[in-house]
């Protein structure tokens, strides 16, 4: 395989930037981007760390994240399996980037910056639903924040909900994984259950 090595090679097979995907950039949230971030239940926090990188979805049933002011978003953390690799990697490397995602919306939007996270009682209580409080806030101070074209969406029809996909569930997953030291379907029914009364804790 032919492996390319260097940016001038790079830039030799895409050419020139257009105007408009420069353009789009911006420093701040803009009252539109704003619009569109409030709107967004779900998006990925990307983070990286000593040891790698991590990937983690976000999901509310309002706004994923608030926005304090244009330089500033604070996202809730909940607990779930206390991995903490998101939040291990933000105290090593504080470089965040998120894509936030509206279900049915073909673009996304995209903000790179810094993180760090809070742990003030009276701003986790802010965040409070059903008597529960996150265990700390992540707040991130915006880079640049920018659109993204809609061709990804378009080419996999990710909102194609005619579509039904049967994939392994996580039972069944550990279940390989651990070679059966988990038993996937009471694994599976197990979580269901768990998930109903942990979903705010």
């Amino acid at each position: 395989m032919e492996f390319i090595k260097t940016l001038d090679e790079l830039r030799k097979l895409y050419g020139r930037v257009g105007e408009a995907a420069n353009r789009k950039v911006s420093d701040h949230l803009t009252p539109v981007y704003s619009q569109w971030i409030t709107a967004s239940k779900f998006c990925v926090i990307s983070t990286v760390g000593k040891n790698g990188t991590d990937g983690s979805p976000r999901g509310e049933d309002g706004p994923v994240v608030r926005i304090v002011d244009k330089k500033t978003l604070q996202m809730p953390d909940w607990r779930g399996n206390n991995r903490i690799d998101s939040l291990r990697n933000i105290i090593q490397d504080d470089r965040v980037s998120l894509m936030f995602m509206i279900s049915g919306v073909k673009d996304v939007v995209r903000v790179n910056g810094n993180a760090r996270l809070v742990k003030d009682e009276k701003l986790r209580q802010s965040f409070g639903h059903e008597g529960n409080s996150p265990t700390c806030i992540i707040q991130i101070s915006i880079l640049e924040v920018y659109v993204h074209c809609p061709k990804s969406i378009l080419r996999s029809q990710l909102w194609n909900i005619d579509e039904t996909v049967k994939v392994p569930t996580i039972g069944e997953i550990l279940a390989e994984v651990t070679q059966n030291k988990f038993v996937g379907e009471k694994f599976d029914l197990d979580l269901s259950e768990r998930v109903k009364t942990t979903l705010w804790t």
